[in-house]
């Protein structure tokens, strides 16, 4: 009788040999033997690799897991294991690195085999209901032993949803960055921060998403977990930056193939021909040998991460990791080059190169561009009109104390805009005669060059001064064509605009059928687009005539503005200032006491982007094209009214033939009125 089984029998009034006479007494002790013994310590890595199966719905390489493809991965995931003493984990990372599976390795054993309370945040409640469909569902289904754990969620009491997954002894939520609510739903000892620097600002105004989530974890003291992964953003402003700059910053080292010298990969070391990124080669920082794609394998197997600074918080551990260690199938070094060559004709272009390639932070240069540059730079066209390439018209409006004050722009094929007007209606929100003349506007028409007459798409008014007064004119107009909108300093490329949400609900917290749609609005977003635009260079005369374009979000200026609209247009600058908790940020911050023609254009561009024109198709910019029709010197076809969302132009009866606009982005409507 084994020294377990001596400790077990004297609490029963049985002795070995009874339980081996009576049927199943040998399985008997056996089973009691082995619920009483350990579980065997695993790290994840090595879970993973004895237990994960991948989809074909959720991976390009279907089939068991090998942490050996990804040998960077190996010490981010034993850093979740609870043998490991870190508490915070920060992965700064380029994009399809493996982040996101080794965060689901982590699931998968915790559910297995360290069961608790645990949260995984995505960006937004709709991301965390496609991550449960996509990625959690498709985890549990091809393990066996996490079927064996998580019941399915057509089975009576089975403690799985769309957002929940329950096991023994512990509970899967899953929730967005952008809920309030979801972050304060539950303890947690682990707690997975998924693409972090797409957070909001703000969960529901209640403050930064990712401390509402990390306060959830407090009960568990040292044995809670954090794992913060992101492609990092905007310098200053990426929460993932922050986190990496406050570790100890591991970087991984891999061997030169020639010289064995220890290294890790910079993208200045990926060398080709110009114009012929087929060559690209990495040279080593010691030997200057040329290292091609196939020697990756035996480099990335024989890596290691080492600390490049020490923290300033010692219960964080830091790693970055560039697109450059993609294994071999992945994307290579030719690739990678490629995709420079591509980017380098905008800032946008290589901002997203940065990011998502190299993993790292984008510096955005908010400096205000030359007023006197600009004014001189004004194109042979008359103020109150639209030219040629203008297609449909946006306005911004800005409410002031003793004013409301209303820009008017058109728009046309990638992004490239026109300044066609500015209004300046006198009178105080408290008073009904000013909102009658925003009214009016609403039915105003501006020439176009070809013919036509445009009235406004969509108007887009600030609420953040007299909300109230706002709200009830915006009610009384409609949501068809005005689009009441709120401001949040802060940057979010991914959805500069958010909502929208109602303002108006019943008592039963129904929305009302007008109620007032409130739209979030990331102005900074929109400011830093602007600058952008407006540092881009103009063709040459002999460039245009040879057929040359104007490149995509150029800002023309019309021959009649004055200096003091010039200078309010660029009356900003993005500033680096130093938060009372030591923290840096980006700030746009007033050079001159009025700025609102700027404030005016980030809210026309808000309407742009609310009335979908960010996402058009070929199809619709050449319908509208074809609407606007040919300049007067050519030949005008007869037009025919059109139905339906594509229509623009309708012709009015006794016009004699000339096209009226007017946009009406009803819900049922169309385009047309």
């Amino acid at each position: 009788m084994s020294a377990l089984t001596s400790q077990i029998l004297p609490r029963s009034n049985l002795s070995s040999d009874d339980l081996i006479d009576f049927d199943g007494g040998a399985d008997f002790v056996r089973v009691w033997c082995d619920g009483l013994t350990p579980d065997p310590t695993l790290t994840v890595s090595q879970w993973a690799d004895q237990h994960r199966m991948l989809s074909s719905r959720a991976s390009a390489e279907p089939g068991r897991y090998r942490t050996d493809r990804t040998p960077y991965m190996r010490e981010i995931m034993d850093a979740m294991s609870p043998s490991n003493p870190a508490r915070r984990i920060v992965f700064m990372k380029a994009a399809q690195v493996g982040a996101t599976e080794a965060g689901n390795n982590w699931i998968g054993y915790v559910i297995h085999h360290a069961p608790g309370p645990m949260l995984a945040v995505q960006p937004t409640v709709e991301l965390a209901k496609r991550f449960s469909r996509q990625r959690v569902d498709s985890l549990i289904q091809e393990s066996t032993v996490l079927r064996e754990r998580v019941k399915p969620a057509r089975a009576r009491d089975a403690g799985n949803t769309v957002l929940s997954k329950e096991f023994p002894a512990g509970l899967l939520v899953m929730t967005g960055a952008n809920s309030a609510v979801g972050l304060r739903s539950m303890p947690a000892r682990y707690l997975f921060l998924d693409e972090v620097d797409a957070y909001p600002p703000s969960a529901d105004e209640e403050g930064d998403p990712v401390a509402l989530a990390e306060a959830r974890t407090r009960t568990f003291s040292w044995r809670s977990k954090v794992f913060l992964a992101s492609t990092p953003t905007i310098q200053g402003l990426s929460r993932i930056e922050r986190e990496f700059e406050a570790s100890d910053q591991r970087r991984f080292f891999v061997p030169c193939p020639h010289c064995q010298y220890e290294q890790w990969l910079k993208f200045e070391r990926l060398i080709w021909e110009k114009g012929k990124p087929e060559t690209a080669r990495y040279h080593c920082e010691s030997c200057n040998g040329h290292l091609s794609e196939h020697h990756k394998t035996e480099m990335l197997a024989r890596g290691f991460w080492q600390s490049t600074t020490k923290a300033t918080d010692p219960n964080t551990i830091g790693f970055h990791l560039s697109a450059l260690y993609s294994p071999v199938g992945w994307l290579s070094w030719v690739d990678i080059a490629r995709a420079w060559e591509l980017a380098k004709s905008s800032d946008e272009a290589k901002r997203s190169f940065k990011n998502s390639m190299l993993g790292e932070t984008w510096i955005e240069t908010g400096e205000a561009p030359d007023w006197q540059k600009l004014y001189e730079r004004r194109e042979a066209w008359k103020l109150g009109t639209v030219p040629s390439g203008g297609l449909f018209l946006t306005a911004g409006a800005d409410v002031q104390k003793d004013r409301i004050e209303v820009s008017v722009w058109a728009w046309g094929r990638d992004l490239r805009s026109w300044f066609v007007d500015h209004i300046v209606i006198d009178g105080g929100p408290e008073l009904a005669q000013t909102w009658d003349e925003l009214g009016h506007l609403l039915n105003q028409t501006w020439p176009h060059a070809h013919g036509a007459n445009l009235a406004l798409a969509r108007l887009a008014i600030d609420t953040g001064y007299e909300s109230a007064a706002v709200y009830a004119w915006a009610r009384q107009m409609g949501h068809g064509q005005v689009a009441p909108v709120k401001g949040v300093e802060g940057f979010n490329r991914s959805a500069p605009i958010s909502g929208p949400t109602f303002v108006d609900v019943n008592e039963n917290g129904r929305k009302l059928k007008r109620g007032v749609r409130l739209w979030t609005v990331s102005t900074s977003t929109f400011k830093s687009e602007t600058y952008r635009f407006l540092r881009l260079q103009k063709p040459t005369d002999e460039e245009l005539s040879s057929g040359s374009h104007f490149p995509g979000g150029y800002i023309h200026l019309p021959s009649g503005l004055d200096a003091e609209w010039v200078k309010q247009f660029v009356g900003e600058q993005l500033m680096t200032i130093t938060t009372k908790r030591g923290f840096q940020k980006l700030e746009w911050q007033k050079l001159r006491e009025r700025n609102e023609v700027l404030d005016c254009r980030v809210y026309a561009r808000a309407a742009v982007y609310i009335a979908g024109a960010d996402r058009w198709s070929e199809e619709k910019w050449r319908d509208l094209e074809d609407q606007i029709g040919p300049a007067p010197d050519e030949d005008i076809a007869p037009h025919v009214e059109r139905d339906g969302a594509a229509g623009l132009l309708a012709r009015q009866p006794g016009t004699g033939g000339k096209r009226h606009s007017t946009w009406l982005n009803g819900v049922d409507k169309g385009w047309l009125r």
